[in-house]
């Protein structure tokens, strides 16, 4: 008796087992502002044929159909969904929300760009703008000491007021980015992205400019993560490990019985 029934069973287990982990994540991160969640995709594995269309099965005639059994399914990729999140109102001034296509620009501490949707931004010792780990918004931006007020623009355009005076004073203006394929970004956790052969290279400009969503100022992103849909996913891929576990008991019990056919 083949033992292909319990290999295939046990390739759908590892790939439900998969799917349960990506679950888990979206949920984890259901608060994580600027997440976006994942998505597994499947496909089936190899197949065997013990037939093959088109052989003689007579002189005459020809075998209509293939006899294949298929040997079970693999996780084929697990790409991130970038669809917005929804919007809760802060008020906060340095928090930012991109309306539409792109992403922030960020210098990590070894002088590369990543990129965020997250836009909770705060200010260094020295007023430079940056993300929660005290990395620099790119381009930088230095808030004066003595600034009492500071409006971010939809295009980016940074103006603050200065104590003692009325009229606004521009002080940077914040770019963002886009990408030709944004699922092909690498996730590096902390809410950053980097670029990769398959993401394309990045288009910096003008919010509101070249396809490029507007700033908000006062608002953050939330995560796209919708936990109804989750919890739907975890029971479906529940029931699938357990009918895959079946069919590894079922499968365990009928090798047994052949071999108690010679007591």
């Amino acid at each position: 008796m083949s033992l292909r029934a319990l290999w295939t069973a046990a390739a759908g287990m590892e790939g439900q087992a998969i799917q349960l982990d990506v679950i888990s994540n979206n949920l984890a991160n259901v608060n994580t502002g600027g997440f976006k969640r994942s998505r597994v995709d499947f496909q089936d594995l190899m197949y065997q044929n013990l037939t093959i269309a088109g052989a003689a099965s007579s002189a005459d005639t020809e075998v209509p159909t293939s006899n294949q059994v298929g040997l079970g399914a693999k996780v084929s990729s697990v790409a991130k969904n970038f669809n917005q999140g929804d919007y809760k109102q802060t008020g906060n001034e340095l928090d930012l929300a991109i309306d539409g296509n792109g992403f922030f620009q960020i210098t990590t501490p070894d002088g590369e760009i990543s990129y965020t949707r997250a836009g909770g931004f705060k200010l260094d010792g020295d007023g430079n703008i940056v993300n929660s780990d005290g990395y620099l918004l790119e381009p930088q931006i230095s808030v004066p000491n003595d600034a009492i007020q500071l409006t971010v623009g939809l295009d980016g355009t940074v103006t603050v007021i200065n104590a003692g005076d009325t009229a606004p004073s521009e002080i940077g203006n914040i770019e963002t980015a886009r990408f030709t394929n944004p699922p092909g970004l690498i996730a590096m956790g902390k809410n950053l992205y980097i670029e990769s052969e398959t993401s394309g290279t990045p288009t910096t400009g003008t919010p509101g400019e070249d396809g490029l969503g507007t700033i908000t100022q006062g608002f953050l992103e939330m995560s796209n993560v919708n936990v109804v849909e989750e919890m739907v996913n975890m029971i479906l891929a529940q029931r699938a490990y357990e009918m895959n576990a079946k069919a590894i008991q079922t499968s365990d019990e009928m090798l047994q019985m052949a071999n108690n056919v010679k007591r």
